[in-house]
């Protein structure tokens, strides 16, 4: 099964993932996507695994910033001879798409200067076509985080409004893959696939 949950910052979407992530398993995996570029990032970084490890449901953290389609793919074979064990596979929690995002764009934007801009941008689309097929081929209890960002003003530089636009996309993408899809405002999670509207129901 795989849920998706977003929402703007500080929306307590985390918080409502991970405690979704204790209802659903007895342990977890935890797929930090975020890089350490600054000090002020690190502190960030370190209270909330600190605070994720308070929350009494058991965590094994993985930094995986840009191979996160192989990671998955590694972890569904992992799951699956557990489960031929007779064990049950962790909950996988990704956390956050956007983030996984940033790091893709700013890889594709290095590539640039290096190859054709067609080039890169190939290169981008194949990062979320895998990482689409590896979401669709997950057969285990999956969430992933992701951020709400085109509600806000356009961005008034290039980069900015390429980001928003990948971003909006990439969220439709794994929501029509996901079986729920939750929306997190101020801290109040609402199931929006069991609101959605229906073209056959007119």
């Amino acid at each position: 099964m795989v849920m998706l949950v977003t929402g703007g910052a500080r929306s307590g979407k985390s918080s409502f993932a991970e405690k979704l992530a204790a209802r659903l398993g007895e342990q977890g995996i935890y797929i930090a996507t975020s890089r350490v570029w600054d000090e002020e990032m690190a502190e960030r970084i370190a209270l909330h695994r600190q605070n994720r490890d308070q929350g009494g449901f058991h965590w094994t953290t993985m930094e995986e910033p840009i191979e996160l389609p192989d990671r998955l793919r590694q972890l569904a074979k992992e799951a699956y001879e557990l489960e031929r064990m007779e064990g049950k596979p962790p909950v996988i929690l990704v956390d956050c798409l956007t983030l996984w995002l940033t790091n893709v764009l700013m890889e594709a934007e290095e590539r640039e200067k290096s190859e054709s801009a067609d080039k890169a941008r190939d290169w981008l689309n194949e990062q979320v076509n895998e990482l689409a097929a590896a979401v669709q081929e997950y057969n285990y209890p999956l969430i992933l985080v992701t951020n709400e960002v085109g509600d806000g003003i356009v961005p008034a530089y290039p980069l900015g409004r390429r980001f928003r636009d990948e971003a909006g996309r990439l969220n439709q993408r794994m929501a029509a893959l996901s079986d729920k899809v939750f929306l997190v405002t101020a801290g109040i999670p609402v199931e929006l696939k069991a609101l959605q509207f229906r073209w056959e129901s007119l």
